[in-house]
């Protein structure tokens, strides 16, 4: 990008207001600028993000409804078959402990909990188990249902959207390019497949991505185009947090700067969009997550799945700190 415009930054975002794709030129200029670019290209995205949303920041929690026991190979995942971490291992929690973890979703001031299951796809009986504490939850506390499950088989979507599950999550988590090297059990187009058909059934799309695992600058940029092409309602950016015993146990962390400049990249190219600032945020942007919330308007609070959040009361004081509020029962 030539820098003879006096706030190039500016212009992006006016790009992104005025609804126009920008460039991959564009993109890897935001990439790859020099640090000392982080502020005027943080003002930019939030000019975005403010047009869109205000300083209104959506909370989500997440629960681990089944943990382990994957037979997929996904190289990043301390649940897959071929992950060596010492994790807890469990079936689908019964409806109760579901009921349970949305109200603690409430009690954080989350307006979306997610119910997230391991495996490559729910089986009958578990779809029945989580069909029944979703329509519970729906009838008696005022959330949001996400639900994370895998892939799913014919007549699962339509079960889902009809006991009321609001979001459906299905991350395409790399690049297309990318993709063989951190998976082989299946592959994109199945993740794109499996974002279209719950999108056929009427619930919102959420799909992201994971920085850190191997990926280019322009690959990154073109997973931010594909989730635009998609039309994904909702974008976590997840930031890689290796575990020990993971095939990417000794992926380096995304350094902060960086880590911001993706963010601000995403509200360019998806402007309209939640972007979420997801797991590992903790462990890669560290004293600089506040910041995050001037390009990303969604947070996970608590614990992730396998892996330690920061105290809930840590990211509330974030948001009162940066006055900002909290939009409570949105998606």
């Amino acid at each position: 990008m030539s820098m003879i415009s006096v706030n190039p930054w500016r212009e992006l975002a006016q790009k992104a207001l005025n609804g126009e794709r920008i460039s991959m030129e564009e993109a890897l200029a935001v990439l790859r600028s020099d640090d000392d670019e982080l502020l005027p290209i943080l003002q930019a995205a939030f000019e975005v993000r403010k047009h869109y949303y205000g300083k209104k920041v959506k909370l989500n929690m997440i629960i681990n409804a089944k943990s382990g026991l994957c037979p997929e190979n996904c190289g990043y995942c301390s649940q897959s078959i071929v992950s060596t971490a010492p994790i807890e291992k469990y079936t689908l929690l019964d409806k109760e402990t579901l009921l349970a973890g949305a109200r603690e979703a409430m009690s954080r001031k989350a307006g979306t909990y997610c119910i997230v299951a391991s495996g490559r796809g729910p089986t009958d009986r578990e779809l029945d188990q989580v069909v029944d504490a979703v329509k519970e939850i729906r009838e008696t506390m005022p959330l949001k249902i996400c639900a994370c499950l895998g892939l799913l088989k014919e007549g699962q979507a339509e079960r889902l959207a009809e006991a009321g599950v609001h979001r459906y999550n299905h991350n395409l988590n790399t690049s297309r390019t990318n993709y063989p090297s951190i998976t082989t059990t299946h592959t994109y187009d199945q993740r794109v497949e499996t974002v279209e058909k719950v999108k056929s059934h009427g619930m919102s799309p959420c799909s992201g991505v994971i920085i850190g695992m191997g990926e280019t600058d322009g690959e990154i940029a073109e997973m931010a185009y594909a989730l635009r092409e998609l039309d994904a309602d909702s974008i976590p950016v997840n930031f890689l947090n290796a575990i020990p015993g993971t095939p990417l146990e000794n992926a380096g962390r995304t350094a902060p700067v960086k880590a911001l400049k993706v963010l601000a990249l995403f509200r360019f190219i998806c402007p309209s969009k939640e972007i979420r600032v997801a797991g590992g945020r903790e462990v890669n942007l560290r004293s600089l997550q506040p910041l995050a919330l001037y390009a990303a308007n969604s947070l996970f609070v608590g614990d992730y799945l396998t892996t330690a959040g920061q105290e809930v009361t840590a990211d509330h004081q974030i948001i009162e700190d940066l006055g900002f509020e909290i939009e409570l029962n949105a998606l």
